[in-house]
């Protein structure tokens, strides 16, 4: 099979070019959220658009583009299915030893505002798991946790999912941000600092976005201070952390800091209302004495309470360890004993991105990084066998209960694979980036519409990882062109993409299962699609700026100033 080179343009004529990139997004966006498709059904559709594009117009090798859907499906099973089967079976072993009701008991018993809730949960805990391991993981726990205090499915999927969003440029230990360095070379120092000037103002925004959604702005205002705190407690440490340190620990510290701070300043400040019922009525108002009365105790011992935090400390030591390179590198990554690097043979430096994608042409790689120990899904999976065993658990009843949560979670399963081969699919074919130049021909605009680049990189590829790498390098080679400054464009690229982590069809699945939703994603999708482009417009407009408007343009890291 000979190398074959990407066509950006396969219509002459770049208008027409891009609505056909676009069409298999369409296909599953607009199955999911205007025609109500179940999910997998939505995103097959759009696998099957994408194929038929990139083989019979773009004329895409038809081995070439099943060995690309192939390997996309193959990351899906490594890199996002084994994470969130083994974090449902945790969480359905929780469930099954009536700890997870403690676990919501005892966060219920800090405050039983549901305003407050949401900000502690959703915000403060999902941007910890975020930094620990994201690929679902907060959108997973939060979820579940917030069904279980009596929010509704659609509250529950859809506020988690607006909640994780300034913490996911950190994610998984600084990922994205190092994924970003890999492939625009600007310094991974620079870039964390750069972001971490952009992200800290939508820590700010997210906590109040996120409270006004659920009850509206007055019902809001009524807690401003306790937001307020949870906000800047995380945004301070986001920022200092991300310029004096790095990308790793920015979310795990921030998102500590910001718990502690909350439940610290509810000792001392409480609400004159508390909204009880976890719909947003205002109509559930009543006095803080007589919140008081209702949780004066949740009638659980202290032993009970820790048991039941217990799963969730094993994981989140277990993840910590996982994340440490040193461990990574000489313990669980042993070369052809637990970690193989399998190239897709047939794709694998197959392919070439030409000019004006990429300065200078550059071969593709497409590599399936086969992780036995190292997997984060195995870190979950040991965590939870752990923690299975302390809960009281036989070995039997765990492996029945996992084989029963992989069978609820089947279509979820193929929906994710189906769309990340769609994704994959796109990238080899170089559809997305006949996407990307279309919107680096707006010029003067181009920090806006730069920003939502990002935006939909994450929508295709479910991760802020991916669309830094599948953009981080074009923002780059716009960015000289246009004479903009090249490390403001790749950090918006991770910045922008945050906003559209609460649209990808992964995301919308995990968020489904966790809140027993099931069939209902596009009803989830239609909740979240306005607040994501919303806020996708905010940082282009914070970008704008930093590009052209002092003293926002000082803010600027320079890659020759060290970062920070």
């Amino acid at each position: 099979m000979e190398l074959w080179s990407q066509v950006y343009d396969p219509l002459g004529n770049t208008v027409l070019s891009t609505l056909l990139a676009a069409l298999p997004v369409l296909v599953l966006l607009g199955g999911l959220g205007v025609f109500h498709i179940k999910a997998h059904v939505a995103a097959i559709g759009g696998l099957i658009a994408a194929l038929v594009i990139a083989i019979f117009v773009i004329g895409m090798p038809a081995g070439m583009a099943a060995r690309a859907a192939l390997f996309g499906g193959g990351f899906a099973v490594v890199g996002i299915v084994w994470i969130i089967v083994n974090l449902m079976f945790l969480y359905r072993l929780t469930l099954a030893a009536g700890l997870f009701k403690i676990l919501q008991d005892s966060i219920g018993a800090i405050t039983n505002d549901r305003r407050l809730q949401l900000v502690l949960i959703a915000f403060c805990f999902g941007a910890f798991f975020e930094g620990a391991a994201g690929g679902g993981t907060p959108v997973a726990v939060t979820g579940a946790i917030l069904i279980g205090l009596g929010f509704s499915p659609l509250a529950a999927s859809g506020l988690s999912l607006i909640a994780n969003t300034a913490p996911v440029a950190y994610g998984g230990l600084g990922t994205p941000i190092i994924v970003l360095d890999s492939v625009t070379g600007l310094g991974l120092e620079n870039l964390s600092a750069m972001v971490g000037r952009q992200l800290p103002f939508f820590s700010l925004i997210v906590p109040f976005w996120l409270v006004v959604t659920f009850c509206g702005l007055r019902n809001t205002l009524q807690v401003w201070p306790a937001i307020l705190v949870a906000g800047v407690t995380f945004a301070v440490p986001q920022f200092l952390i991300s310029n004096y340190h790095g990308p790793w620990l920015v979310d795990m510290v921030s998102a500590m800091i910001a718990m502690a701070s909350l439940a610290v300043f509810l000792t001392v400040w409480k609400p004159k209302m508390v909204m009880t019922a976890a719909d947003g009525s205002a109509d559930s108002m009543v006095s803080y004495a007589e919140a008081q009365k209702a949780i004066a105790g949740h009638g659980h011992s202290r032993e009970m309470v820790l048991k039941a935090w217990t799963p969730w400390i094993i994981l989140t030591v277990v993840l910590a360890m996982w994340g440490i390179k040193w461990i990574k590198d000489h313990v669980l990554n042993i070369p052809g004993v637990t970690f193989w690097a399998i190239p897709i043979d047939g794709l694998d430096k197959m392919v070439q991105r030409v000019a004006p994608a990429v300065a200078k042409p550059t071969i593709e790689g497409a590599v399936l990084k086969l992780g036995i120990l190292s997997a984060t899904g195995t870190g979950i999976l040991i965590a939870a066998l752990i923690a299975g065993k302390i809960m009281g658990f036989r070995f039997s009843q765990m492996a029945k209960e996992w084989v029963q949560t992989a069978v609820v979670m089947r279509h979820s399963i193929l929906t994710i694979l189906a769309m990340l081969a769609l994704g994959y699919t796109t990238r080899y074919s170089g559809m997305d980036a006949t996407m990307g130049l279309a919107l680096a021909n707006t010029g003067w605009l181009y920090p806006l519409f730069g920003t939502l680049i990002g935006w939909i990189g994450v929508a295709l590829t479910g991760t802020d990882a991916g669309s830094n790498a599948l953009f981080g390098s074009q923002q780059v080679i716009t960015a000289n062109k246009l004479g903009l400054d090249p490390m403001l464009m790749a950090a918006a690229n991770s910045s922008g993409g945050v906003m559209g982590k609460m649209i990808d069809a992964q995301s919308i699945v995990v968020a489904s299962v966790a809140t027993n939703y099931v069939g209902k994603e596009g009803t989830i999708l239609r909740f979240v699609f306005w607040h994501s482009l919303a806020l996708a417009v905010l940082v282009g407009l914070l970008v704008m700026l930093q590009a052209y408007v002092p003293p926002f343009t000082s803010m600027v890291v320079h890659a020759t100033a060290g970062g920070g």
